[in-house]
């Protein structure tokens, strides 16, 4: 193995010993683990770190993930957020786990329009994660299910890893968008029914009960006080709805070629926190003293979550580096063995590349690939491709670079390490195993 994929090893095992056993927190673990992969340069460390970290603060994600904690923030702090969850209750609170059935299934419904899993768990996160942890969902338990869910931007079509994979050399001769289309739809529904399992297993084994009569509100009651509410969510509706055909040809008719410089990570926080503004314009601070108090407040919950992306991110520069990429495509194009063993094999690489990077960036990398070393072990183009999706589908989950986590952690108020091992059980595992099923047919795709 080359010095990249030691360095990857190390990185890991680092993060985990000083925030594990020796119980530091994860922003200094990250520190100390990107400090450790630049090490891997020897002489050149310097270089390294310079380049990882001028990736890091270029990273849209870095902005976005700060700005969506902020935005929770203030959502939760204007008031915003109680007469939303009351809203909500008064329609689900009757059913044990209701609000999580809805997260998982607005995570789906947002899942290829979104196409990125740091917006599904900003756009998601920030209205259930409050409503969950309302309705006695612990906040960790919350945090987690948002960032499992986050992979759904990969898995559910049409998503831009689809066509980045259909574009990639390897897939564009033999597959169409067509002939995938259907293929990763049932594929990622496998996905997506396996979630629904964990929120009832979760219901069960959490004893989450449904909301007391009296905690909720007639919906009459509920809708007239609070409806208003619901309008800072045209912050988010506006960027998903620039994603679709009809978005995309509006904004090509306006901007030209500059509307494919728009993102939607970074324009649903920017968006929903001016929806936010005027909507609760009145209960927003009036003198300087309590603009003061109330950023004094928020500083803390940027300590952590700042420092553990920025290092993430500057990890996976410092890799990128190294070479990862190369490294790992040469362990994979060396591959031979039964479809199940080259799925599983493939399966572990891709979810091990997709831990420091994006499942986007993972795609782009080593997608074409995999994609070839599962069709040369016997599985069908459309198969393959599905499966290849669903695996790059557990950069949401995978600690310790996911920045849905941090995201989701952050709106939730809670130490991101604490969702880790749980995400790892719960999500990445399991969506692993769904990909080796669905690459040898055990799970049919109906193609």
């Amino acid at each position: 193995m080359g010095a990249a994929v030691w360095a990857l090893i190390a990185y890991i095992a680092i993060i985990v010993v000083w925030n594990a056993v020796l119980g530091r927190n994860i922003g200094e673990a990250m520190l100390v683990g990107f400090l450790g992969v630049c090490l891997f340069g020897g002489t050149d460390a310097p270089r390294l770190a310079a380049a990882g970290l001028d990736e890091a603060f270029s990273e849209e994600v870095v902005f976005a993930a700060l700005a969506f904690v902020f935005m929770g923030y203030l959502l939760t702090r204007l008031g915003i957020i109680d007469r939303q969850v009351t809203l909500l209750n008064s329609v689900f609170g009757r059913l044990r786990g209701g609000s999580a059935y809805v997260s998982t299934s607005t995570a789906a419904l947002l899942g290829g329009p979104a196409g990125s899993g740091s917006g599904i768990a900003a756009s998601v996160g920030s209205v259930t994660i409050p409503w969950m942890i309302r309705s006695n969902w612990r906040p960790d338990l919350a945090a987690s299910l948002v960032a499992g869910n986050a992979g759904l931007g990969i898995s559910i079509p049409p998503s831009s890893s689809m066509f980045l994979l259909l574009g990639s050399a390897a897939v564009a001769p033999v597959l169409t968008a067509d002939e995938l289309f259907v293929a990763s739809f049932v594929g990622g529904l496998w996905t997506v029914l396996y979630r629904f399992v964990v929120v009832f297993v979760w219901v069960r084994r959490y004893d989450v009960a449904a909301m007391r009569q009296s905690d909720i509100t007639p919906f009459r009651v509920a809708l007239r006080e609070g409806f208003t509410s619901m309008l800072v969510y045209v912050g988010i509706a506006i960027p998903v709805l620039m994603t679709l055909d009809m978005g995309v040809e509006f904004l090509e008719s306006r901007v030209g070629s500059a509307a494919d410089a728009i993102s939607i990570v970074v324009w649903i926080p920017v968006l929903t926190l001016l929806a936010t503004l005027l909507v609760a314009w009145r209960r927003l601070p009036r003198t300087a003293a309590e603009y003061g108090t109330m950023l004094g407040e928020m500083a803390p919950r940027y300590a952590v979550i700042g420092a553990t992306l920025l290092f993430a991110f500057a990890a996976a520069g410092s890799l990128g580096e190294l070479g990862l990429v190369d490294q790992l495509t040469d362990i994979m194009n060396r591959l031979d063995a039964p479809l199940w063993a080259v799925a599983a094999l493939v399966g572990v690489l891709i979810v091990v590349i997709a831990a420091p990077l994006t499942g986007t960036a993972t795609i782009a990398a080593v997608g074409g690939v995999a994609f070839s070393a599962l069709t040369a072990a016997g599985a069908s183009p459309a198969t393959a491709a599905t499966a290849v999706l669903i695996f790059a589908s557990t950069e949401g989950a995978s600690p310790p670079g996911a920045a849905p986590i941090y995201i989701a952690s952050g709106i939730a108020g809670v130490d991101p390490s604490r969702t880790f091992l749980r995400l790892i059980l719960w999500f990445v595992l399991p969506i692993l195993a769904i990909g080796v099923l669905v690459a040898t047919g055990a799970l049919p795709l109906f193609v």
